[in-house]
């Protein structure tokens, strides 16, 4: 929607441009507007048909209640229980249960919520603000645990999930599935949502766990994705030893050409800055500068089929590392209250449409399955992924407890849960 707007713009500043010349051209050969029409037809009058009126209504009650969100978590934040992405879930249930009475159950719909939207406009501000705003001496140091809770944790995950949904599945009357599908729904089902995790956790207040579970969250994004592309891809009638060694090496192929790309985008970035020194005439270039080299870091790496999210959180790292310290001072403080906020508005977007979308009644009647298996279904999935990352947390967790002798870095059963 964004790039059809963007496009009809263009068009239409170019067609502006086109009529300006062929007056001045008329007025070079003593023609006036007015008689031109013998001449050449000039389009006076320009269609504005893409400002759809629907879509204008539906902006403004989303930024009204993105308002409101920020708003009410304002007025809420000495509340235990109440932050932003609580208040936007709320906010987003109310204004889909409204807008379903307003259309008389049509539908809750606003505005379309496409993958491209989400992957492309939403997720990378976020990522690459954590990576930017991350404790890296502290996120370093527990690397290890990271990758612990991160590839071992997944697969444990997954393979709970998988056996859980083959079986059980069959037992409330869903047999249309094949074995590919049950090894998809696993590897789908073990991925975490660090946004939604990271959104109830103060970095300042618990750091050792926030980058335990935003660490978890980026390596575990990137093993879900081998295991899903691996399950699509394997000839499930002819497994061996050499098919498991293929799969590690995939693993191991996303996880370190991910990271060095978004390593790379960083250290050019810090090059490209510090030798041009763009601060001498524009601290704008500076900062435009990072935001479009982090950005391109993300999309290179969707381009390579390698993990955005991976490449982009290093790149955050490293550009605050060492490309933020080559910036002007006003800079440094502008690019870190922008990326900060982008992320904060991406993140509460996406709990807010959140919201909306529980009430979306064209995905129910999609359905063709009975209410009672629908809520089978929701149950059991539910069930497995607890199941799943309880299997995986409080033993691997344990486990690292015997091993690590200072108390800080010991994870307790409270933080466990």
């Amino acid at each position: 929607m964004l790039t059809e707007s963007f496009s009809l713009k263009i068009s239409s500043n170019h067609l502006t441009c086109e009529m300006a010349t062929k007056i001045s051209n008329a007025a070079m050969f003593g023609l006036s507007p007015e008689n031109m029409s013998s001449h050449e037809h000039l389009p006076l009058e320009l269609d504005s048909s893409f400002l759809n009126t629907s879509t204008i209504i539906a902006l403004c009650v989303f930024f009204a209640l993105l308002c409101a969100c920020i708003i009410i978590g304002h007025l809420l934040e000495e509340h235990r229980w109440a932050n932003e992405s609580i208040t936007a879930l709320l906010l987003g249930l109310c204004a889909g249960g409204v807008v379903l009475l307003v259309r008389k159950g049509a539908s809750s719909h606003l505005l379309k919520f496409s993958e491209d939207l989400f992957f492309l406009y939403l997720l990378p501000p976020i990522i690459f603000n954590a990576g930017f705003q991350v404790k890296k001496k502290r996120f370093f140091k527990n690397f290890s645990t990271i990758l612990l809770f991160g590839i071992f944790g997944t697969v444990i995950s997954f393979c709970i999930i998988s056996l859980g949904v083959f079986w059980i599945f069959r037992k409330i009357g869903v047999e249309s599935l094949s074995l590919k599908d049950h090894l998809a729904i696993g590897a789908i089902m073990s991925a975490t949502d660090s946004v939604c995790t990271l959104q109830v956790l103060s970095q300042d207040e618990t750091p050792f766990l926030y980058s335990i579970v935003f660490g978890e969250g980026v390596v575990n994004d990137a093993t879900s994705i081998v295991l899903f592309n691996s399950v699509q891809t394997l000839d499930f009638h002819n497994i061996d030893g050499l098919t498991v060694l293929k799969l590690i090496g995939t693993f191991l192929y996303l996880l370190f050409t991910s990271t060095a790309l978004g390593i790379a985008v960083g250290l050019l970035s810090a090059f490209i800055i510090k030798t041009l020194y763009f601060g001498r005439h524009s601290t704008d270039r500076e900062f435009a500068l990072m935001i479009l080299m982090a950005y391109l870091s993300y999309l290179l790496a969707e381009l390579l089929n390698l993990s955005g999210i991976l490449t982009v959180f290093f790149c955050g790292i490293v550009m605050s590392h060492y490309t933020w310290h080559n910036v002007t001072e006003s800079s440094r403080i502008t690019t870190k209250h922008a990326f900060a906020t982008m992320s904060f508005i991406a993140e509460t977007f996406i709990f807010l449409y959140v919201g909306m979308d529980a009430l979306d009644i064209d995905k129910w009647r999609e359905s063709k399955a009975s209410a009672g298996t629908s809520a089978a279904v929701s149950s059991t999935l539910f069930a497995l992924v607890l199941v799943g990352r309880a299997a995986f947390v409080f033993p691997i967790a344990n486990i690292l407890n015997c091993v690590q002798k200072s108390e800080s870095s010991k994870i307790h059963f409270k933080q466990q849960g």
